[in-house]
């Protein structure tokens, strides 16, 4: 074909057609092409106009957050707080709902971080805080309500979710996790990030049961290893755990036991290994053998808690802890610890923000405790054997609601205490704290008895000068008013006041409380502490002898008696030293404070005092139980109804006391084991110091002794008044001697006694009246009857009850001020003769005005009597004869000179064949009594003496 042929069906008209066709499809395609494309165009800037506009709606309520904010958001997790023991020993972890410890990055197993990543986050190094792609995938499996689900957060997201967000599944906090995210990652490092996540994220229980969070908890609470040793496998497992906590957990929440079945957590430690394996952290044969782990082989054993091993300390210093904090958060708004006291909401709504910091602080708390003698002392009250006797306590049920009837032990409260510094060196918080979570030594609010005698009488009425070691003191019936008795019952007449707190005689202290009750002697309690004293206490005087409404605990007793050591100086206990936050900065360091209560002079004379209460007095048992020698000076003390028994002893370097009782009161057995309630504690605390001395021997038993300060003499006094003793109170045996404060030597010469005659009737002395026999009248030293209103005594006792035999006080006696005259009749006849032997004896006449008794004596049995001897009413009623046979009998001699008819006829001796010749007494005596009886000739029955009868041989 040629050439123009060619050309002419190139241009044919059917050819045209073709092509004109095609252009014009090609040109509408196109332009709907274009139209689609500006379409779809115009609908996605549409779409995501809509979109952003939607975000935008969703996060417009959210704040700017700056760097610092996001900061102390990320890092404000709970991290438990741990506490020490005295030297930084550890003890253990504070009791908390989730257990959590701190740990950098770089003290954390490769092995976990790849683990974790390769789990949760594949591209976590390389996204900044969002994957686009994993966020549609979420959106789409969400819409299409896909059954299974592979999530779209990064653990940017994740970490944003646990620290700032909350778990509610919506749009709205979905929104916000993203755009927190993006600028999470503008401020922070992904190491910082990684870090921080690993800190927070839960992990199920630890073999205890507990709740954990962090990799470090995880790691030790699980495997038993830190962060930083875990193995592969065990990063494995871990790393699974946060999907499900609490099913992949291998522990139980039941004491944290094991759980029958592992699979789950194993089938999800199997799953972490192959991403592991997939992205190349580990290769195929690490990748078998961790698969060939045996977890349940390697999970660790339960461990004891610190609330397990030590309930008492470890709630204690919490409760501590928590002041403190409380104290410090008030004062950084402005208030202070005294407004916290005034305002009970405001207190509670400071101590609930204490908690919280606490709980989430990751505090250091470093205690006062030494572990070793707590631990001693906890095994001495673990095996002590003389409590005494549980006894029956009607409760109530919780369960039932119904009372049921339990046995309920003998408790025990101890504390240590330093004197120099306030440091609780140990305590005995209780026998079992399950049974009633009491800590007996810091909370438990008890009567402390006698104990109370030398912080509120002995103590104070020295410092207020009313009073000195050498007071003396009458104990007998108070006149009017409270009257207590003695512990024991009976009285002990005059004594001072350093006898009466050596036998914790009742009846001397209330009487020295008296003497001071309106200087407020309590204010001196409230300089040492005592925080429970109930206003309604304050005028009673039955406070003196530790009667109180709300009691006072262990600590604050001791603590009070640490005063006398501290030379009066009062020094606040304490048991927590310092606080560190988790960084190491100390935020609390405790600082001593001295509070002035007594003169040094009047605490040395305390303890002078209360060495005897040891030495010789109601606490002498000690010294057969201490197994080491210090200076003590210490005071018992009993409850009423013997329901409390106390012990609290002081030398220079500490002081310790003890209580024991029934929690619900009730009387202590007087008798147990053979050992009193009082002998049962003080036994109880010597066992208790002598373990303490084993650990620290130069601190529980310190070589020096109490020093005597300036300002302390050695002063002698009458035994009668305390005063300065008289040339009488010398002759008559009286002068006693002791310590007193310079300022309050005596300065009044005593002029309580006096010289003169006097006669006897019934053990009291009488003027002699100018009808009185003189053989019976006496002289010597007399009491002035003034003295018994000196010492508040209204009636006239037994001399010899109001004179004990502490003292000498023969031929001492008081004069009722009048003389005793005569009943008008002669004395009744004397009965009840005796031979025994050359001894005669009989009874005493019973009429009111008899002085004593004559002798008669007839030589070999004959009728010529005659007198041979006279014998006081206050006397022994009974003489020596001799043995020359005799008859004799005896006659009572009243006021008047009157005698009462002969007694029955006593013979000694053997009759003698040649008797003696009678001679006439010249000076007898006519009898006044008349009477026309002739004498019996029977040889029992005397003749009655006479003007003309035979003066008798006097042997």
């Amino acid at each position: 074909m040629d050439k123009k042929d060619k050309t002419n069906r190139r241009f044919s008209p059917f050819n045209k057609d073709i092509t004109k066709g095609l252009r014009i499809s090609y040109n509408v395609i196109g332009n709907l092409l274009l139209l689609f494309f500006v379409i779809g165009l115009i609908g996605l800037c549409f779409a995501g106009g809509v979109g952003a506009g939607y975000f935008a709606s969703l996060v417009k309520d959210e704040p700017i957050r700056s760097f610092e904010d996001m900061q102390r958001d990320i890092y404000n997790y709970e991290e438990t707080s741990l506490i020490y023991f005295d030297k930084n020993v550890h003890l253990g972890k504070l009791n908390t709902d989730i257990e959590r410890e701190e740990v950098k990055l770089s003290d954390v197993s490769p092995h976990v971080i790849n683990a974790v990543v390769a789990t949760e986050d594949e591209l976590f190094y390389e996204h900044e805080g969002v994957v686009p792609k994993a966020i549609l995938r979420a959106l789409f499996q969400e819409f299409t309500n896909a059954s299974v689900q592979t999530g779209g957060s990064t653990l940017t997201q994740q970490l944003i979710k646990n620290q700032i967000l909350t778990n509610e599944v919506s749009f709205d906090r979905k929104a916000k996790e993203i755009l927190l995210a993006l600028r999470l990652e503008k401020f922070f490092e992904k190491e910082e990030i990684l870090e921080a996540y690993l800190n927070v994220a839960d992990f199920g229980r630890n073999s205890n049961g507990k709740n954990i969070a962090g990799i470090q908890a995880a790691a030790k609470g699980i495997f038993g290893v830190p962060a930083k040793d875990l193995t592969i496998a065990q990063a494995a497992f871990i790393a699974g755990l946060p999907q499900s906590p609490f099913g992949y957990t291998p522990f139980s929440n039941n004491g944290g036991e094991v759980k029958e079945e592992l699979d789950p957590g194993i089938t999800r430690m199997k799953t972490v290994l192959s991403r592991m394996l997939s992205a190349g952290y580990i290769d195929q044969t690490e990748y078998e053998e961790a698969l060939a782990f045996d977890v349940r082989a390697n999970l660790v054993a339960k461990k004891p808690s610190s609330v397990d091993q030590y309930p008492y300390l470890t709630y204690e210093v919490e409760d501590r802890a928590k002041e403190i904090i409380k104290v410090q958060l008030a004062e950084e708004d402005g208030y202070t610890a005294e407004d916290l006291k005034k305002d009970k909401k405001l207190d509670a709504q400071y101590r609930s923000l204490a908690d919280v910091n606490l709980r989430q602080n990751g505090y250091r708390i470093h205690t006062t405790i030494n572990k070793e003698i707590y631990d001693k002392m906890q095994d001495v009250v673990n095996n002590y054997e003389y409590y005494g006797s549980d006894k029956p306590e009607e409760v109530i049920d919780p369960d039932t609601g119904k009372e049921i009837t339990i046995k309920e032990p003998v408790e025990v409260g101890g504390v240590l205490i330093e004197n120099s510094t306030g440091r609780i060196i140990s305590f005995v918080g209780g026998r079992d704290f399950e049974r009633e979570n009491l800590n007996h030594a810091t909370d438990s609010k008890r009567p402390n008895g006698s104990t109370m005698k030398p912080l509120l009488v002995y103590a104070p009425s020295m410092e207020l000068g009313k009073s000195q070691p050498g007071s003396v003191i009458a104990d007998m019936p108070i006149a009017s008013g409270y009257n207590p008795g003695n512990y024991g019952g009976g009285y002990h007449g005059l004594t001072s006041a350093r006898t009466a707190l050596k036998y914790s005689y009742n009846v001397p202290a209330v009487k020295t409380y008296k003497n001071i009750l309106d200087q407020n002697p309590v204010s001196y309690l409230e300089k040492m502490g005592f925080t429970s004293l109930n206003k309604a206490d304050y005028g009673i005087e039955s406070l003196s002898l530790g009667a109180m409404t709300d009691g006072v605990t262990v600590e604050e007793n001791v603590n009070a008696y640490a005063t006398f050591a501290n030379q009066g100086k009062f020094i606040d206990a304490y048991l927590i030293e310092k606080i560190e936050n988790s960084d190491g900065q100390v935020i609390y360091q405790h600082e001593k404070v001295e509070n002035d209560v007594f003169s040094a002079q009047t605490a040395y004379l305390t303890i002078d005092m209360m060495r005897d209460v040891i030495n010789s007095g109601t606490a002498t048992s000690l010294n057969g139980y201490l197994g080491f020698s210090a200076d003590w000076a210490g005071k018992t003390g009993t409850g009423q109804d013997y329901k409390d028994a106390w012990f609290v002893a002081t030398n220079p370097n500490v002081t310790f006391g003890t209580w024991i009782g029934y929690d619900t009161p009730k009387s202590l057995e007087q008798n147990y084991k053979g050992m009193s309630y009082s002998r049962r504690n003080i036994l109880l605390w010597a066992k208790l110091m002598n373990v303490a001395h084993d650990v620290e021997p130069e601190l529980l038993a310190p070589k020096n002794r109490f020093e005597m300060p300036g300002g302390i003499v050695q002063r002698s006094y009458c035994a009668l008044t305390g005063e300065l003793p008289s040339d009488l109170c010398r002759s008559a045996g009286l002068v006693a001697s002791d310590l007193f404060n310079a300022k309050y030597v005596p300065n009044k010469v005593d002029d309580s006694l006096t010289r003169g005659k006097y006669v006897f009737v019934k053990d009291r002395a009488y003027k002699v009246p100018a009808s009185a026999p003189s053989e019976f009248v006496q002289e010597g030293v007399m009491l002035k009857k003034e003295i018994l209103e000196k010492h508040d005594i209204s009636n006239l006792i037994d001399l010899r009850k109001l004179l004990p035999k502490t003292v000498r006080w023969d031929n001492l006696v008081i004069t009722e001020g009048k003389e005793i005259s005569d009943n008008g009749s002669n004395p009744r006849q004397v009965s009840g003769v005796s031979a025994s032997g050359t001894r005669i004896s009989w009874s005493a006449n019973g009429d009111n005005d008899v002085l004593g008794y004559r002798i008669y004596a007839a030589p070999n049995f004959s009728k010529n009597f005659r007198k041979v001897a006279s014998v006081l009413s206050t006397d022994s009623l009974a003489v020596s004869v001799g043995s020359t046979p005799a008859a004799y009998y005896i006659v009572a001699v009243d006021v008047g000179g009157n005698e009462s008819a002969p007694s029955s006829i006593i013979k000694v001796g053997d009759y003698l064949e040649e008797k003696p010749k009678p001679t006439v007494p010249k000076d007898q005596k006519p009898n006044k009594q008349e009477t026309s009886q002739k004498p019996d000739t029977n040889e029992d029955s005397p003749q009655s003496p006479s003007d003309s009868a035979p003066e008798p041989v006097t042997e």
